[in-house]
């Protein structure tokens, strides 16, 4: 008769492993929202930015842009545990050691936001303001040609953050054998219970939702005109110039 042993050694990595493989709620939902909002407001107004005939919709988009950006920090003062900032705030030799690991292909796990993330996630925001601030000054045309420079600048930068960290996120994909992408659709990531977060926000993360739609109809059917500042004389006169043209 075969009898199967099991020392304390054994159970205790047999349980340890049942533990990193639960699924945990990590990312709450208005976290989620924003994070597909903001990037498809960007791409957006990236597409739209050289185009006349849809300079309402960039317009439109660089405004909700500017309101998701302010929504994050805010969130990331009063959000979930992984949605702080103070969750994914790291020294700096932190950040050169999960590089390093990261180049030997070896990389440090992190459940919330890990460094190099962490770095993209704060230069975004910064560069995220930039734009917006820039945008509305030219949409006013309010500093000339150098304002509208450097946001057209700021812009480029940002797209190329963009471009890295989605790199970042396949490359940890891969290496940590996690769908990262389908970890912000859902909010679950594997780890222990006691790590996942308990609340997801949901009626937060709906009405962050539906403020944002909400806007979409206003501006389109032109309810928004009331409460949102016009371009100058100037800047209409400048666009009738160009479609003439």
């Amino acid at each position: 008769m075969n009898t199967s042993i099991t020392t304390p050694s054994a159970a205790g990595g047999a349980s340890r492993a049942a533990e990193a493989a639960t699924n945990v709620r990590v990312w709450d939902l208005p976290t989620r929202i924003f994070h597909w909002s903001f990037a498809l407001c960007f791409a957006g107004a990236w597409l739209t930015s050289d185009s006349e005939r849809l300079r309402d919709l960039h317009v439109m988009l660089g405004y909700t842009f500017a309101g998701l950006a302010v929504f994050r920090v805010l969130w990331g003062l009063v959000g979930t545990r992984y949605a702080r900032f103070a969750s994914f705030v790291f020294p700096p030799r932190e950040l050169v050691s999960y590089l390093k690991s990261l180049l030997a292909m070896k990389p440090r796990h992190y459940l919330g936001h890990n460094p190099a993330g962490a770095v993209a996630i704060f230069a975004m925001l910064g560069l995220g303001a930039l734009i917006a601030l820039s945008g509305f000054a030219t949409y006013q045309d309010i500093g000339g040609e150098w304002l509208e420079e450097l946001h057209e600048g700021a812009a480029s930068t940002m797209l190329a953050i963009v471009l890295v960290h989605i790199a970042g996120v396949v490359v940890s994909s891969l290496l940590h054998r996690e769908n990262l992408v389908r970890a912000m659709f859902t909010g679950n990531k594997p780890g222990a219970p006691a790590q996942g977060i308990r609340h997801a926000h949901r009626v937060v993360g709906t009405a962050l939702l539906v403020a944002v739609l909400g806007f979409w109809w206003a501006y389109q059917s032109g309810a928004a005109e009331a409460w949102l500042p016009q371009p100058s004389a100037t800047a209409d006169a400048q666009d009738r110039h160009h479609d003439d043209d």
